[in-house]
């Protein structure tokens, strides 16, 4: 989100907070960008996110290469944070965007060395992980069966989650876990009903997954049950 397209949110509309991604450019040109944004955040009483190294995969139809994803380098957060004012940092351990964060025969690893590292360097600061989701391959599975094309798709273990959660992690970022959940209802039911027609029929059944999803990801793999 460049800075024009932000100030003209806020005259739209009100937000609590914001998120600004800078990491597709160098270091200096990424302070630049958010510290511009964070100016005219604050100044509304908007707190804002930033983000520092580049995932892989597919966000917002922006495809970024696996060969052009970078890990957040644990020597420059605290000269980022200072600089930019943000009130939480985004990072790149090994989480990607999309339903396809590894390859086939990969074996899925966050890089904890680097998390450690970086709460060292700014002890007691929100970090925050994009593209963290699990890829359910129930889910998957339903899909796959009733005419989906979702063969190798891998995300993030769980429990590797859980422990990001008891770090200095306060937000991780899930969305492609609830989309395959949707999808797999609403491609269950078609394929049961061919002749089904009415959104309330087959989003009801997507909806339900949705909803078990999330219960299950806040209890027992956030532990963010009764936290606001």
């Amino acid at each position: 989100m460049g800075l024009v397209t932000t100030k003209e949110m806020f005259q739209k509309a009100y937000f609590t907070s914001v998120m600004i991604d800078g990491s597709q450019y160098d270091f200096e040109k990424n302070v630049e960008i958010t510290s511009q944004v964070v100016e005219y955040a604050h100044e509304k009483g908007v707190v804002v996110e930033g983000e520092l190294g580049k995932l892989a995969g597919v966000e917002d139809d922006v495809k970024v290469d696996a060969s052009d994803a970078m890990y957040t380098h644990p020597d420059e957060v605290q000269e980022f944070v200072e600089r930019t004012g943000v009130d939480s940092l985004a990072i790149a351990i090994g989480t990607s965007h999309g339903a396809f964060k590894f390859k086939p025969g990969q074996k899925p690893q966050l890089r904890f060395d680097i998390l450690e590292e970086i709460s060292r360097k700014i002890p007691d600061f929100p970090i925050v992980l994009h593209g963290a989701s699990s890829v359910s391959q129930e889910y998957v599975k339903i899909i796959q069966e009733n005419g989906g094309e979702l063969a190798d798709a891998i995300g993030i273990p769980e429990d590797m989650l859980r422990r990001a959660a008891k770090s200095a992690v306060c937000k991780i970022n899930i969305d492609s876990d609830l989309r395959l959940a949707m999808t797999a209802g609403v491609r269950q039911v078609l394929a049961q009903k061919p002749a089904a027609f009415d959104p309330r029929e087959y989003l009801k059944v997507g909806r339900a997954n949705v909803k078990e999803l999330v219960e299950h990801k806040i209890r027992n793999v956030l532990g963010s049950d009764y936290k606001a």
